[in-house]
């Protein structure tokens, strides 16, 4: 894998899962990065859960009293099995494993390596971040549903404000301040805390949108929020 033309890409699971597994989603997404690739790219891919993630933790919520530990494994199972189901979408292009670990750097000539979720505690956004560190990478994608972040929840109020541009000082300000199973945020609080102690660059942008993703994968104007 080329370190300099490497992309980290923090996948959201809305996007694989919004209610049942979006295929038209993954057959454009996968044809996009693979054209990348064949232009020189190469991309460290790590999914999310999605909506399958969160039936699953108020299925098991039915039946017991599960700790928020208990939660997150579950959740990270669910990314795991999204995160093998990209990787075969990508076929012999996408590494043979499915990465766990973040801080593994395996030895490969892969131009697409997939991860999912890794440990308690956060979100699969931390391991983009990690496999960024790793990589020695200083921006992430944030694929998500939506275009912009917002200065408050779009979905609960039409007032909500895009932002183009927000230092991390200001965007911890407008998130969840602590980790918890299923909480909505653009960007999880432990993985933001991280990004802006590395110095990281994220860039959110919705994944459906796949014109506009190639436009920042160009170098060209795109609609986003870019966090640094």
């Amino acid at each position: 894998m080329n370190e300099k033309q490497t992309i980290v890409i923090s996948l959201g699971g809305s996007l694989i899962v919004p209610n049942e597994v979006d295929i038209d989603f993954l057959k454009s997404f996968t044809s996009t990065i693979k054209d990348y690739v064949a232009k020189g790219f190469s991309f460290w891919i790590i999914t999310g859960g999605g909506k399958i993630c969160r039936r699953y933790n108020d299925f098991l919520k039915e039946i017991t009293t599960p700790s928020d530990e208990d939660l997150d494994w579950l959740g990270i199972s669910a990314t795991r099995l999204n995160a093998e189901l990209v990787r075969l979408c990508f076929g012999s292009l996408a590494y043979d494993k499915v990465v766990l670990d973040p801080d593994f750097m395996p030895e490969t000539n892969s131009p697409i390596i997939v991860g999912g979720g890794w440990k308690p505690g956060n979100s699969s956004d931390l391991a983009a971040i990690h496999s960024a560190k790793s990589l020695k990478a200083k921006k992430i994608v944030n694929l998500s549903n939506i275009d912009y972040v917002y200065d408050i929840d779009p979905k609960k109020n039409i007032a909500a404000k895009a932002i183009k541009d927000i230092s991390w000082e200001e965007f911890r300000k407008i998130i969840p301040k602590e980790w918890g199973p299923g909480i909505n945020s653009p960007f999880d609080p432990v993985a933001a805390r991280e990004a802006e102690r590395l110095g990281f660059e994220v860039v959110v942008l919705n994944g459906k949108n796949i014109e506009n993703l190639k436009n920042f994968l160009d170098g060209k104007e795109f609609v986003g929020t870019t966090i640094k």
